[in-house]
């Protein structure tokens, strides 16, 4: 069997993070750093109102997802990504989604 089709199942946290009015290539650089940290992906989530508003952003949210196991030092640079662009842009909302 070939490596690369083998599939591990790890357990993953799923959490929704957005930034009110974050602009679009903000949530693109937020979601750059946040997958410098080792096993995290991210997925930009398109806005989903149907009422154009010039000041809404075009991303509703950045979902990230990680390990559940994922290790503390990952952990903290995690969260010091986060703080950071919330010292920088204002409190974000952070939504847990699902451990898959």
């Amino acid at each position: 069997m070939n490596q690369a089709s083998i599939e591990t199942n790890v357990l993953t946290q799923k959490e929704t993070i957005a930034y009110p009015q974050l602009p679009l290539a903000v949530y693109r650089e937020i979601s750059a750093h946040l997958q410098q940290v080792e096993s995290v992906k991210t997925v930009l989530i398109p806005q989903s109102s149907t009422q154009f508003d010039y000041a809404q952003s075009q991303i509703e949210a950045v979902q990230i997802e990680y390990p559940v196991d994922l290790s503390s030092q990952e952990k903290q640079y995690l969260e010091a990504i986060l703080e950071y662009y919330s010292q920088k842009y204002g409190k974000y909302q952070r939504q847990l989604d699902s451990t898959s």
